[in-house]
């Protein structure tokens, strides 16, 4: 190798080793403790609004124009699903089960459960603290949030730009990355080839803003979501006897972390809670920014559909993928990522690359497509409306790039971006917790969800 070669290689090499010790450090135990902490506070905060869940899937499914707005609840759900049902789902959950043992399932899934109840609460938030400009667009976020609710503009600009940054890594680069690698491992397309598709189809679809966006994800996501879910059940049932046993790993593996090295809380729950806030963005602020999109008659109603995204993505779609791999032994080989959902999948050869490659596919095209939005929401933010073009000239760019990229630097990259993202919008959740509790009471256990509110 040529003296020039090496040194670019050794380079690369201790960037990724930085990456990796500063994405510890971010999602070290203080953010650990701040995150589930916030979807336990928030639970109980707010009477445990877990239990509307079926209420809340019945009000999600509305298509018809109600309130301020520019999109349906289901148009906003679908939106907020297109962004979160992506790699972290296939690729993400595998990531996590390979550095954190087969107990970091529990802790991704729990964070689904109780991170219904934060996806709720920023919803509200970002409902009631939204804007509405004067040709009827609107804009709303934890950066309203923090700057109408709290006063604290310095806050919103910070969340704006770790959240700007941060699309970029969780919503473009990850996304392309892991699907490009696939289809390279599965049909031997250069890694270009698929970059190419996927900025070609990604750049006519975001010219067209959120109602372009939310009429793909209206046709998109319920077809990805089932035929996915449907081709890991019937995986499942044709491994019904090895079922058992993954769900004792799972749970026994969950409190000890003695499948790995590092222990129970600097593996285990650290990748699980990592992944689980990569899979559904409860606490991260994301999906909130869509939600203030919504047209809806007061902050609860949307807020409601809000949160069943949390539920079929982490409490669905995530324990399935789990189920699959742990009971397929896959997660016992030295492989990582998407090879390893791979491998899991191959059990099944006539069935399983099919479910695989079709639901990454998918889920990485509406993910890009949800990410681009709430990107340029913050840009928006940060630097007005003229901003939104080159910033999505950018994100086409990034599309392409983000398919030749190291895995690890990226998965790293992701992490760091999100965690900084979370930080401020989890004390924003924790501080306005008596607003949402109070508007939690006046509409909702006051069965007043008919009725006209702010926002």
């Amino acid at each position: 190798m040529p003296p020039e070669q090496a040194s670019g290689s050794s380079v690369v090499e201790a960037a990724g080793e930085c990456l990796s010790i500063l994405a510890g450090w971010v999602w070290g135990p203080p953010l650990l403790v701040l995150l589930f902490g916030t979807h336990l506070f928030l639970t109980f905060r707010q009477g445990i609004v877990q239990r509307r869940l079926g209420t809340a899937i019945r009000l999600s499914l509305a298509r018809k124009r109600e309130g301020t707005g520019e999109i349906s609840h289901f148009g906003a759900l679908t939106t907020a699903l297109a962004s979160t049902i992506g790699t972290g789902n296939i690729a993400g959950v595998a990531t996590a089960i390979a550095a954190g043992g087969p107990g970091a399932v529990l802790w991704m899934w729990l964070t689904g459960v109780f991170g219904i109840a934060t996806k709720y609460a920023e919803a509200v938030l970002s409902i009631k603290y939204r804007v509405v400009w004067a040709d009827g667009t609107v804009a709303g976020g934890p950066m309203y949030v923090l700057e109408r609710g709290l006063n604290l503009k310095w806050w919103g600009v910070l969340f704006a730009v770790f959240t700007a940054i941060a699309a970029f890594g969780i919503g473009n680069v990850v996304q392309a990355n892991e699907v490009a690698r696939l289809t390279h491992d599965n049909f031997g397309a250069p890694r270009w080839a698929t970059g190419l598709a996927l900025t070609v189809l990604v750049g006519v679809v975001i010219l067209g803003g959120i109602r372009s966006i939310a009429r793909v994800s209206e046709m998109l996501v319920p077809f990805m979501a089932v035929f996915y879910v449907g081709g890991c059940a019937a995986i499942l049932f044709l491994h019904y006897d090895a079922i058992p046993g993954a769900l004792s790993l799972i749970l026994r593996d969950a409190f000890t972390g003695e499948a790995v090295a590092g222990g129970f809380l600097g593996t285990t729950v650290r990748y699980g809670v990592a992944r689980g806030l990569f899979s559904n963005e409860s606490g991260l602020g994301s999906a909130p920014i869509v939600a203030a999109a919504a047209q809806t008659k007061n902050p609860v109603r949307q807020a409601l559909v809000s949160s069943t995204g949390t539920f079929w993505d982490t409490v669905v779609i995530c324990a399935m993928t789990g189920l699959v791999l742990v009971s397929s032994g896959a997660w016992q080989t030295e492989a990582k990522g998407a090879v390893m959902t791979k491998e899991a999948f191959g059990t099944v050869h006539y069935l399983g690359p099919w479910v695989l490659n079709l639901g990454m596919i998918t889920f990485v095209v509406s993910t890009i497509l949800g990410w681009c939005y709430y990107g340029e929401k913050a840009a928006e933010y940060l630097l007005g409306r003229g901003v939104i073009f080159p910033y999505r000239v950018l994100w086409v760019v990034a599309v392409m790039v983000g398919s030749l990229v190291l895995p690890q630097a990226v998965w790293d990259f992701a992490d760091i971006a999100n965690g900084l993202m979370a930080a401020p919008n989890l004390v924003a959740l924790v501080l306005l917790s008596g607003v949402v509790a109070a508007e939690t009471r006046k509409y909702l256990w006051n069965n007043n969800l008919d009725a006209e509110g702010g926002g």
